[in-house]
């Protein structure tokens, strides 16, 4: 076999085993992707439960890069606190090493057949699902598939002087043969952005000799720390929370790989005594038709042990990997960042006793308006100061009204199951109507958002009158919003009403003023179609903003 054809070979053989990997944990995900993430949102903030949870979960969709990502994205929308999802991290890398241990079995022969029962059900399964556990199966037999072929391409290298001197590199003899080793694993599983790759990949270098145990454990340490930067990429564009989720993740590798580099020799005789004498398995040097057979199953069992022990040596430290995150990611928490995403007063132990229950739940709704109120004043503000970053903030805010309106609702509703009297239910529908409506001026703020960001991409600009009437509608809104929220906790039900008509009418005026103003500018030239559209909407989500304040004004009063 030419050079050129071992190539050929061996990136052919590497690129089935990604595309095949691929295809099992996208399959995967999409089998029992949302029962999988529905757990994790509700991971215990026990850290053992939590290592567990994510064990069981990375080693079911066989990706701890998917785990790591999707577990920066929850602690970005605060559906799971950093110190959960540290604890989730821990759990992910066990999981991911079953990847390995499924190569080390001798089960290559079944790749062509499983193949073709995943084709066929691809195919011809009139169920999605049936359809996506085919792609598993496709999947798993693209991975065996490119593992032969790998094999098939790399065979020959064994008997040329040339690899076996340049392979003789990676023999870790020495403190420097290891770091070297390390190093390469790092490398190459961030340029192929999958550790099973090239745990693979390294198996099969092993199995014909090319490298020895001491160097293909060596290796595999350094995939761990070449798998973190994934999540390190997922976090980049999140908030500070996310960012420690991603730290803490690479952390846990490379603190791992450095203290296992020290004890390396001890490692390499504790792997060699677990499979050896605890599993029965022959030497990993044993040669059986030319090749190593047993040495993948060593690669297979280092793996796991690492991160089992990596595992249980940082939940004894997991305060310490808390705040070493904390402290490679700069920048103090506010009050904000803090109870932004969580009930302040939402007390479980009212429940059972309404009357202080919808005291509670009336002080959460005037938290959840106060975020709303901080997110409308941040986008009107940003119309003038054109930075995205800092209008940006909306999402976050929006993700928060989103939480608090189930929190608040969940709440009211299990009050509502108790033994409340027909004041109190009245009290609650009015509060669930409260809340919604919240929501809603934040859907709202969010449009206008939307159309804000738009005109800073689009380098549009409003005409200065179209300036000044936003202004003037934006005033109105906000100090309506304003004098409702006041409402919620004094529950003047007397004249509120009053008040909310008339300023509601203000608004419905201002804005029939307002469009009566932009459609002559735009005959006379003085602000274009584009520009003005965007206005034209922008004061629309104002008007309805003012529809939902006099709709919570209402729900103030009793009146629905």
């Amino acid at each position: 076999m030419s050079y050129t054809e071992i190539l050929f070979a061996s990136i052919g053989g590497l690129g089935l085993f990604i595309f095949g990997m691929k295809t099992m944990s996208e399959n995967l995900q999409r089998v029992a992707g949302a029962r999988l993430r529905n757990i994790l949102a509700a991971v215990s903030v026990n850290r053992i439960v939590a290592c567990i949870t994510g064990a069981l979960i990375t080693g079911a969709i066989q990706s701890s890069s998917a785990t790591a990502v999707m577990l920066v994205g929850f602690v970005n929308a605060r559906l799971l606190t950093f110190a959960q999802a540290v604890g989730v991290v821990l759990g992910a890398n066990i999981g991911t090493t079953v990847t390995a241990q499924l190569i080390a079995f001798k089960i290559t022969e079944y790749a062509l057949p499983a193949i073709g029962i995943g084709v066929a059900m691809k195919l011809f399964a009139k169920k999605r699902r049936n359809a996506e556990i085919g792609g598993v199966i496709l999947g798993l037999g693209l991975v065996f598939f490119g593992m032969v072929t790998m094999k098939t391409g790399v065979a020959p290298l064994k008997d040329s002087a040339f690899f076996i001197e340049f392979f003789t590199r990676f023999q870790a003899d020495s403190y420097w043969g290891i770091i070297l080793c390390v190093m390469v694993g790092a490398l190459l599983t961030m340029l192929l952005q999958s550790s099973s790759a090239t745990v693979g990949l390294t198996m099969t270098l092993a199995s014909q000799g090319l490298i020895g145990l001491p160097g293909a454990v060596a290796l595999v340490l350094g995939e761990n720390i070449g798998t973190t930067i994934t999540a390190e990429l997922a976090s980049i564009g999140s908030d500070k929370m996310a960012h420690r989720t991603a730290r803490a993740h690479t952390l846990f590798n490379v603190i791992g790989v450095t203290y296992m580099v020290i004890l390396f020799p001890f490692f390499i005789k504790l792997v060699i005594w677990v499979t050896s004498s605890l599993l029965g398995l022959g030497p990993a040097e044993e040669i059986v038709n030319g090749e190593q057979p047993n040495i993948p199953r060593y690669i297979a069992i280092a793996h796991t042990m690492f991160n089992v022990v990596n595992a249980v040596f940082f939940l004894i430290f997991f305060k310490a990997l808390i705040k070493a995150a904390i402290w490679l990611t700069p920048g103090e928490e506010t009050e904000e960042d803090i109870d932004m995403f969580k009930p302040k007063y939402l007390d479980p132990a009212f429940i059972e006793m309404p009357a202080v229950g919808l005291e509670q739940a009336r002080q959460e709704i005037r938290h959840m308006g106060d975020i709303a109120n901080l997110m409308m004043e941040g986008v009107i503000n940003a119309l003038n100061d054109r930075k995205l970053k800092e209008l940006g903030q909306w999402r976050h805010r929006e993700d928060a009204l989103d939480i608090l309106q189930r929190e608040i609702t969940d709440y009211l509703v299990r009050i509502s199951q108790c033994d409340c009297t027909l004041d109190e239910s009245k009290l609650i529908s009015s509060m669930v109507r409260m809340t919604n409506n919240i929501e809603r001026i934040g859907d709202s703020v969010e449009n206008i958002a939307e159309l804000i960001e738009e005109m800073i991409e689009n380098d549009l600009y409003l005409a200065d009158e179209g300036i000044t009437d936003f202004q003037e509608m934006s005033q109105k809104v906000t100090e309506f919003f304003h004098y409702i929220l006041e409402s919620i906790n004094s529950r003047n039900k007397d004249t509120v009403m009053d008040k909310a008509r008339e300023m509601e009418n203000e608004i419905d005026v201002l804005k029939e003023t307002l469009r009566h103003k932009y459609l002559s500018r735009l005959r006379t030239g003085v602000c274009t179609i584009d520009p003005g559209i965007i206005f034209t909407d922008m004061v629309n989500n104002l008007e309805k903003i003012g529809d939902y304040c006099f709709n919570i004004a209402q729900a103030v009063a009793g009146i629905k």
